[in-house]
Parts: structure tokens; sequence; C-alpha cells
């Protein structure tokens, strides 16, 4: 009868180690060694660990969001009243600080000020600026218009929306003038240096169908000069 050969690494036990040393090692290190094993022992790689923490970061991201509270709709700040100027303040007086605030601000920008102030002001030098500069506390003047009856309208500008020009009259009224087919005509008045007489003002057209944009949006718009055929 053939005897089973005898494992290889008892025999490499027996080389270093007297027979009953590498015998005794052998089954207690090798056939009786305890092998452990876990229920969940995934393989995590790399996308798969970025993963879990992108995942991780967006649920933070969602719990901080629902916590912010959301602006309100058009039709809640209408509900709300809040795009309507009180009765106590639709008074002409309380916003000529606004219309000086905004002659202060066009000759900033129009380059008007201090010493070294332009001589004067022409298209190409100024267009751009007086295209998307802010509108409101200018004082317009609807000089051209399709409603005869919104000719002569002159007040300081409280609201620009996108479609309209909402002033208040030196009668304390609010009015709501569109801008389409509307021509409004506004002044920069020009500060004047020492021993020097005051200048007139300079007057500017503004084709309010070509002005149909919001203010915020105004600033960061790039207008050219081309031909207007309402004009």
């Amino acid at each position: 009868m053939a005897t089973e050969p005898e494992p290889f690494a008892q025999t490499l036990l027996a080389r270093a180690h007297p027979p009953a040393v590498a015998k005794a090692l052998y089954t207690e290190r090798v056939v009786k060694r305890p092998l452990y094993i876990r229920a969940t022992s995934p393989i995590t790689s790399a996308r798969a660990t970025r993963r879990q923490t992108q995942n991780a970061r967006k649920a933070k991201a969602r719990a901080r969001s629902a916590l912010k509270p959301r602006p309100l709709s058009a039709a809640q700040k209408r509900a709300l009243g809040l795009l309507e100027i009180p009765k106590a303040q639709q008074k002409y007086e309380l916003y000529e600080g606004l219309h000086k605030l905004w002659a202060g601000y066009m000759v900033e920008i129009l380059g008007l000020g201090g010493d070294g102030g332009k001589p004067f002001v022409t298209p190409a030098s100024a267009g751009q600026q007086l295209a998307s500069a802010d509108m409101h506390g200018a004082i317009v003047e609807v000089v051209r218009s399709r409603c005869p009856s919104r000719v002569g309208l002159k007040g300081i500008v409280v609201r620009d929306t996108k479609f309209t020009f909402e002033i208040i009259t030196a009668k304390n009224a609010v009015k709501a003038i569109p801008k389409e087919h509307t021509m409004f005509r506004y002044e920069v008045p020009v500060p004047k240096k020492e021993r020097e007489e005051q200048k007139r003002p300079l007057v500017f057209e503004v084709l309010g169908e070509q002005f149909q944009t919001r203010g915020a949006d105004r600033a960061n718009r790039k207008f050219r000069i081309h031909y207007q055929p309402d004009l």
C-alpha cells in the first residue's frame, strides 16, 4: 500500500527543525491555522471613494439649501404689495435727494468732474456709458409718443423695469410710462469750476423701445450704434 507523500511545507520545516518539532509546527501553524472571514468586505477603489465623497458633499449641500428661505415669486411680491409705493411716500420732495445722487453719479461716469474733466461728450466716447447707466433718480420727460396724452409728462424715475419707467411728478402722482414707442429726454448738470459761470446742462434723448432692459441687466450689456427706423 502506497503511503501519501509528505506535504511540501512539512518537508521544508524538517530541514530546519527536528522531525517532532517540524511536525508540531506544521500542525499548529498550517493545518490548524484559523481563517477569519468577514461577511462584508468590499474592495473599494479610488473611483468608488471619490464617488462616495461627492455624494456626501452633495447631500450636505442639499441639506444646507433646504434650510435657506426661498425668494418670493413675482405673484407673492404683488400680493404683499412690495412692488407698490405707499401713499405716504408718494411725495416729490422725498426723491429730490435721489436725483442729486444720480446727477453726481452721471458726472462721475461721464468724466465731467475735476480739473481733468472732458470738455465735451460725444456718442462715440460716452454712448456705451449712457446706454448702460442706471436711471433711478433721473428726471425724465416724454417728448414723443404714439399716445399724445403722455407727451409732456415729467418726473423723477423711482422704478426702472424692463418695459416701463415709473416716475413721480411734481404733483405727487406716480405714473407708469411704457418705454415702447416713447422718446424720453433727461439732463445732466455740468459742475462748474471756481471763477467760472454755470454751464448749460447736457441734454440727452433716449428711445425707450431700444431701452427695454432692466437696469441690472443693462449694466453688463454692450450696445451698438445702428439705424433706428422709428426715428
